[in-house]
Formats: C-alpha cells, structure tokens, sequence
C-alpha cells in the first residue's frame, strides 16, 4: 500500500517487480495507463519473459496524464531529464492507452523520444462482444502489443517469423473459441500475473465505453 500511495502521488513511475532491465538499458519500454491497457501491458511483458526472456523490458505505469507534459505546461509536468530517464531518448516505446491514441501524442510530441513513441488505443472499432474482444478489435490485446515489440526491437527480427505466425494463431484461436463458447478463452480471462509470483490481477468487465 506504502509504494501505490507514493506512485499515485508521483502520478508516473517504473513498475521494478515488473521490469527486468535494472542495472542496464531496455531494449523496449512498455507504458500504459488505465486498467484494462495495464492488465493487457502486464500480460505482454508475461509473454514476452517466456518467450524471450534475454530482452530487456521496462515497464511504466502513468496514473496523471499530466506528468507527460513539461513543467512549463503543467505544474505536474515531469522536467526534461527525468522525462528522458524514464522512457529513454531512443528506445521503442509501445504505450497502451485507455483513450484516444492521438492525447498521447499530443501530450508528448515536443519531448526528445516522441519519433519513438508508439501508441495503441481506442480506434472507434466495438460490437456486442466479449471484454477480450473488445481490446482486440482496438488493436490494444496483448498479442497486438507483442507483435508491436516484434516489430520494433531490431534484435526480434530474427525469429520474427515464427513469433509472428504463433500470434496469428492465437487470435485465430481467440475467434474460433468465442463464436463457438460466447465467451473469452480461459487462459486468457482467468490470467495471473507471473503465476501467482507477483500482484493478482484479473481482467475488470469492460466495454467500448471505458477501452
């Protein structure tokens, strides 16, 4: 409780149980904010600790929009350097986002790395449909975020291939399983963080109204 007060009241901080690049560079930086974005960073980086566990992942969660801007914008705002120190000044950043992609760039595009910045969320797409769904149609699910990594971090491109093909394979899954069951597939609603190593979190119900 002690380190969410302090990261609430920061409004923007590194996830440390979540990232493993302390003590050198990230090869990517995974930033998100607001619930379901998280959840679906957290189950990216799940991912892709299984599946390349040498790459270097640090994660940011943002609580104050606010601390995206620059002190001169914002009393909130966070001062170039720390800003840079964060999210790096070359380094892939995928951002998960609860709302518009274009705030984020908006917010962001006079800091350093903002040619690096890649955002995904809500792009207008949603039916009557599942809470997984939901983000997939938004291109914000967690297979989306890896196959953005993928793209982004050169030293992927060698078995991107194969990674490539084993997502599309998951989200062909993801479709076969709910227009036969009306519901998300179990591994993919019951998930944990870390299998039970690290915080419980669990997908919230959800709509195209909170996305």
């Amino acid at each position: 409780m002690d380190e969410a007060i302090k990261h609430c009241t920061a409004g923007i901080g590194i996830w440390e149980w979540a990232s493993n690049d302390k003590g050198s560079e990230p090869d990517v930086v995974m930033a998100c904010c607001g619930d379901i974005p998280t959840l679906e960073t957290l189950a990216a980086v799940d991912l892709l600790r299984t599946h390349v566990p040498e790459l270097k992942v640090r994660v940011i969660n943002v609580v104050n929009l606010m601390t995206l801007q620059s002190p001169q914008e914002h009393p909130h705002g966070l001062r170039e350097s720390d800003f840079d120190a964060l999210f790096t000044v070359d380094k892939p950043v995928i951002f998960a986002f609860h709302g518009y992609p274009w705030l984020i760039h908006r917010l962001t595009y006079r800091r350093a790395g903002h040619g690096n910045l890649h955002v995904h969320g809500y792009v207008e797409e949603g039916t009557t449909t599942t809470p997984f769904d939901m983000v997939v149609l938004n291109r914000m699910d967690r297979f989306s975020l890896v196959s953005d990594v993928i793209d982004r971090v050169p030293a992927l491109a060698a078995r991107a291939a194969y990674a490539k093909q084993e997502i599309r394979d998951k989200l062909q899954d993801h479709k076969q399983y709910i227009a036969r069951y009306g519901d998300d597939m179990p591994d993919v609603r019951d998930w944990r963080w870390g299998d039970n190593t690290g915080p419980r979190v669990r997908r919230a119900d959800t709509s195209a109204d909170n996305i």
